[in-house]
């Protein structure tokens, strides 16, 4: 008799705020000035299992405007999620916590960051949607490029 596959599970089961920071270092003068930002957006991601197929996701999203040398904002999310995975092959592991929970959580963080720009007095921030696919391939080719460390660690 064949061995019963399990059957694939994937289920959100917790989708919340882990970290969220709202630095206007510049006002009240930044207002006083014309409205020609220059903005920085970076994203990082991080999983870690927890137990029986469970893993916390969490994805922050980073968002600096200058006004010519001067910060006007800076925002910080870190919006996590705990996920159920489970009946996956170790090579679907990757793409399923690097690309497609990120693909889920990065909604709820674009809100809060907009959220917290307009209660900070700054017209909207709505962050373009975020190809994590893409990204996710591009790291996984970085990481076969980098060379295998020799013995001891060294290279």
């Amino acid at each position: 008799m064949a061995e019963e596959q399990q059957a694939k599970q994937f289920i959100v089961q917790k989708v919340y705020i882990k970290d969220v920071s709202f630095e206007t270092p510049n006002s009240p003068v930044i207002f006083t000035q014309k409205w020609e930002p220059k903005v920085e957006f970076n994203l990082a991601s991080n999983a870690q299992a927890l137990e029986n197929g469970l893993f916390e996701v969490s994805l922050t999203v980073t968002v600096t405007v200058k006004l010519e040398d001067k910060t006007a904002y800076l925002a910080e999310v870190t919006q996590a999620g705990v996920f159920t995975i489970t009946g996956f092959e170790e090579q679907e592991l990757g793409p399923m916590i690097g690309s497609y929970t990120p693909t889920i959580l990065f909604p709820f963080a674009r809100e809060v960051v907009s959220d917290l720009v307009v209660k900070g007095g700054f017209p909207p921030m709505l962050l373009a949607p975020v190809n994590f696919d893409a990204l996710y391939l591009q790291h996984v080719q970085q990481q076969q490029q980098e060379p295998a460390p020799g013995p001891h660690g060294l290279n």
